[in-house]
């Protein structure tokens, strides 16, 4: 009998083990948490107290943006009222070395807060690229990882980074789109793109799937191969005052209307091409100075921060950028 209950008492905890086993690989698999993913950044890049995780180089800007009547059968957002409504906003470079090039090959970020009636704010959080790096926060944690500089050799460990694309399949399309197009000649020469589909609310709270590009005035110019290696290590702030210095930089909002079962939770997935477009706006900006005291250097630009009329869907980058951007923010406005 006392044998049999060993045997017996054995095999509960052989079980138990393999619950916890179980659980436990599970658990390696969930997404990191927002503290988890900025020491990730941090570990990549550095840290330099009081500056940003990420996109630490930048340029504050200001201007206005006025939407169009088009737009307002879509959503019924204070944006698209057609007034001309106040903008901060910040140009950037993606990463959190101070000193990368202007000329790197990585992405180039557009942060825009609009100053609505009744002293509330709207934010739009944009990338140069058509399609984000991870469709789940776990493989931009990932990817932080993989291209963290060893110790031993300053530099990624190529075999972690073969690795790491072997098994994120989601990461092939911005690589794909990046191997293609080298980076803009000028901020103002650049495009900008949502990233994320979002909902538009009419005045009717019917709703519909969008996507929004900010196309420039000036066309799309980007460096040729040579300018890459020759450019000087910064230019893009300088060229962007001495632009709107001569006059204002615009951009034109185009509006990508969804249909129903197009792509709405991953950002690494592109809609199809004939894919209705609307203008929905324009945006001028009329004086850019650098970031160090100017009015951008402070704002977190959350891209949950909304008007009503717009609405996130349940893309997880899009939810774990907020949590994400506030642990960053709240590092550096205690100077860490």
């Amino acid at each position: 009998m006392k044998q049999k209950n060993m045997m017996f008492i054995r095999t509960v905890l052989s079980l138990l083990l393999g619950s916890i086993a179980s659980v436990s690989s599970v658990f390696a698999q969930q997404a990191p948490t927002p503290d988890q993913t900025v020491t990730a950044l941090e570990k990549l890049s550095g840290v330099t107290p009081g500056e940003r995780r990420n996109h630490i180089v930048g340029i504050c800007v200001t201007g206005t943006f006025v939407g169009s009547k088009e737009a307002q059968a879509f959503s019924k957002s204070a944006l698209f009222s057609g007034a001309s409504i106040p903008v901060v906003g910040r140009f950037s470079l993606a990463g959190g070395n101070p000193n990368a090039p202007d000329a790197a090959k990585s992405p180039r970020g557009m942060a825009l807060q609009f100053k609505l009636p009744e002293n509330k704010v709207h934010h739009f959080t944009m990338l140069n690229i058509p399609v984000f790096s991870a469709s789940n926060p776990k493989t931009f944690y990932d990817a932080a990882v993989a291209n963290t500089p060893d110790p031993a050799t300053g530099k990624p460990d190529p075999e972690k980074q073969k690795e790491f694309r072997a098994t994120h399949p989601d990461s092939a399309p911005l690589g794909e789109f990046m191997s293609k197009n080298n980076p803009p000649a000028s901020y103002a020469n650049s495009d900008f793109f949502s990233i994320h589909t979002f909902k538009f609310l009419d005045a009717k709270n019917k709703t519909t799937l969008v996507k929004w590009q900010f196309v420039p005035e000036a066309g799309v110019t980007r460096l040729t191969d040579e300018q890459m290696t020759t450019s000087p290590k910064r230019f893009l702030d300088q060229d962007l005052i001495e632009r709107v210095a001569k006059g204002p930089v615009r951009w034109n909002m185009q509006l990508t209307i969804g249909q129903a079962g197009d792509e709405e939770n991953n950002p690494t997935v592109y809609w199809p091409a004939d894919r209705q477009k609307i203008s929905a706006g324009v945006l001028t900006i009329t004086a850019a100075t650098p970031q160090k005291g100017s009015d951008c250097e402070k704002i977190n630009f959350d891209p949950l921060v909304m008007s009503d009329g717009i609405a996130p869907t349940n893309d997880p980058i899009l939810m774990f950028r907020s949590p994400a951007y506030a642990t960053s923010y709240a590092k550096r406005i205690t100077g860490q």
